[in-house]
């Protein structure tokens, strides 16, 4: 484990030692989380860019040729 100090505005230190308290949850812990959370969204794009270069509009085009071309049903 690492220890990081982080500056703070009190307003938001004092509401997330709030809400930790309300989840049971250690505030370090609730910290942890969220940055988590946010890393794991801001590398999803990045992720999603490079998987897309693999990508290929002509397999793309040929699967999709192999769906029939039906109406869907009413409750689709």
């Amino acid at each position: 484990m690492s220890t990081v100090n982080v500056a703070l505005p009190e307003s938001l230190h004092k509401e997330a030692v709030a809400l930790a308290a309300r989840e049971n949850i250690s505030f370090d812990q609730l910290v942890a989380t969220a940055l988590a959370e946010k890393m794991s969204a801001l590398m999803t794009e990045s992720y999603l860019a490079e998987r897309a270069k693999r990508g290929s509009r002509e397999k793309f085009e040929r699967v999709l040729a192999k769906v029939r071309n039906v109406e869907p049903e009413e409750f689709d």
